[in-house]
């Protein structure tokens, strides 16, 4: 992935500064290390379901574990979004800006989930500036998207600007996913037995 822009992500501040801006992806985005460590980030996990055993999806999540799970599970994993309450709770902060990139509202109920929990604290706090990013993309799309909403907040742009601009950038991405097989689009009614085959 090319990015065309680089600059400091180091935060410099103390947790307890109050924070200019604060970006907040569902964790079918990628964080980027420095992200990890910067109050200014934060993912907010889904929850996976194989073989009705709950996993979420945060720092504990192991991959490879999961996936031996998927393969040997004859039903097709599902998947449950945040609750509203715990985008309300990420949105909850001393922050001038808040902003949530969402995995595809065609693929996922996050991006409803987000916008009822801004709902919820605009409830208490109606002149909160939150805004939502229908990604319409997924995994690392998310991630360049919460990168170029950093890009705008380090330029001082305004809340309203930067939301244009990032909406305009994620109409020129495309998104393509690539399957190393057609297990999962069989187990789930996708695809038959032989079309799988």
């Amino acid at each position: 992935v090319n990015i065309d822009v680089v600059f400091d992500t180091t935060y410099y501040g103390k947790e307890d500064d109050i924070l200019s801006y604060k970006i907040i992806i569902d964790s079918c985005g990628e964080l980027l290390e420095e992200w990890k460590k910067d109050p200014r980030f934060e993912s907010v996990a889904l929850t996976l379901n194989v073989g009705g055993e709950n996993i979420i999806d945060d720092a504990t999540f192991d991959q490879a574990d999961f996936l031996r799970r998927v393969a040997a599970s004859p039903n097709c994993p599902k998947s449950s979004c945040p609750s509203p309450e715990a985008y309300r709770a990420a949105f909850d902060c001393d922050a001038d800006h808040v902003f949530a990139v969402t995995l595809s509202s065609k693929l996922s109920g996050s991006y409803n989930s987000a916008v009822l929990g801004m709902n919820l604290l605009k409830e208490e706090k109606p002149d909160a500036k939150v805004y939502i990013f229908d990604s319409r993309s997924a995994s690392i799309g998310e991630t360049l998207i919460g990168l170029k909403i950093q890009e705008c907040e380090e330029q001082g742009l305004p809340f309203e600007e930067i939301i244009d601009k990032v909406e305009a950038y994620i109409d020129s991405q495309m998104t393509w996913f690539v399957l190393e097989n057609l297990e999962t689009l069989r187990k789930n009614g996708r695809l038959s037995k032989v079309k799988a085959f």
